[in-house]
């Protein structure tokens, strides 16, 4: 699997494409939303990558790790 340096600035900068939450950024989706795709199945490809791992700093209290990236953009 390739690595993207890029992912943190992009779960700040993304919206969600389609979806109750269609245009919210991916950072502020809420956790039960993401609790959701992880019982149903995250999509495939690069959106659904960049949802478990937002679901996973969620779920383990990193959030403050965007809060720079946040401030920068």
């Amino acid at each position: 699997m390739q690595h993207d340096p890029n992912i943190l600035i992009k779960l700040v900068k993304m919206q969600m494409p389609f979806g109750k939450y269609k245009g919210t950024i991916l950072c502020n989706l809420p956790v039960s939303y993401l609790e959701w795709f992880n019982k149903k199945g995250f999509p495939d490809g690069s959106l659904g990558m960049l949802l478990l791992t937002i679901f996973e700093i969620k779920l383990n209290g990193l959030d403050y790790l965007l809060d720079p990236i946040k401030k920068m953009n």
